[in-house]
């Protein structure tokens, strides 16, 4: 019992001991300690055993499925308004006597059931991307949040903006590329299904092409590549550009074009504001060591 207590007093004065060098080595240098209470932070993120992680992780897909669900729930008296608004523009090109069809007894129903879904989500893409941004948020230094709270709203308005190019601009024009070269003893019934997973592969095409801008702003403020590097590999990014948009678009030169002339432009975006970004840090930098 005496050996007991002689152990617990000993450790009771080494943690004094160590409040007390604590405390003063803050009176002397409190930037340090604060980066020392992060980096402790951190080091308690990296020691959480993985089964935390992944309840976190859960609890955050739960709010994701809930917002999905209530959205979706909120919309699904519309589906057919919904799937109206899709097929306008495909309405508009066909010819007098033809119309839209379904090969499936189920395809009048999960057709605008399938489309509901994705637009539930489209409208809770923010939402969705804060439950993200909340689970990662702990684990990133200040310096990182700033750049990323930023990078994250771009993203939202970038991929929102490259849906609707794509609806009002590209749909369009690929549809009646389509019909115009159709023969002329074959008259044109898009099943409703086929015609769905065909905007749905378009609108998604087009939301991830416009995040280039951010995807590029990313690479050059990280380090993996350089505003030169880029600049001297220009030719073959543009010729990967219309490479990329020959695989992912349909078959025609008209959505090719559409997606292969905005990547090169996102993409020069993207170097133009890294040049910038990366401008008024080297003088910033400049300013502070000329005040040291």
């Amino acid at each position: 019992m005496t050996l007991f207590k002689r152990q617990k007093s000993r450790q009771e004065k080494l943690a004094h001991e160590e409040a007390v060098d604590s405390a003063s080595f803050g009176s002397v240098d409190t930037k340090s300690a604060q980066d020392e209470k992060s980096d402790d932070l951190l080091d308690s993120l990296a020691d959480m055993p993985i089964t935390e992680h992944l309840i976190e992780l859960r609890r955050h897909l739960i709010k994701i499925c809930a917002a999905v669900l209530i959205v979706f729930l909120a919309l699904v008296g519309f589906s057919r308004e919904l799937y109206d608004f899709l097929s306008d523009p495909l309405v508009a090109q066909l010819p007098a006597n033809s119309t839209m069809i379904a090969t499936d007894i189920t395809s009048n129903f999960m057709a605008p059931i399938r489309l509901t879904i994705f637009v539930a989500a489209f409208f809770a893409m923010p939402y969705i991307l804060y439950q993200i941004w909340s689970f990662v948020a702990p684990g990133l230094y200040k310096k990182e949040k700033k750049v990323a709270i930023p990078v994250l709203l771009s993203s939202i308005m970038l991929f929102y903006a490259g849906v609707a190019f794509a609806y009002f601009v590209v749909l369009k024009g690929v549809l009646k590329f389509f019909i115009v070269f159709a023969p002329q003893n074959v008259l044109p019934m898009t099943d409703i299904d086929s015609y769905l997973s065909f905007a749905l592969k378009l609108f998604m095409v087009f939301g991830l092409t416009f995040e280039i801008p951010v995807v590029t702003l990313l690479l050059i403020l990280v380090g993996i590549v350089s505003i030169q590097s880029l600049e001297d590999k220009r030719r073959y990014i543009i010729v990967g550009c219309f490479a990329i948009a020959a695989v992912v678009t349909p078959p025609d030169g008209v959505s090719m074009l559409m997606l292969a002339f905005p990547m090169w432009l996102l993409f020069e975006l993207g170097l133009f504001l890294a040049k910038i970004l990366l401008k008024d840090k080297k003088e910033d930098l400049v300013a502070e060591h000329s005040e040291h």
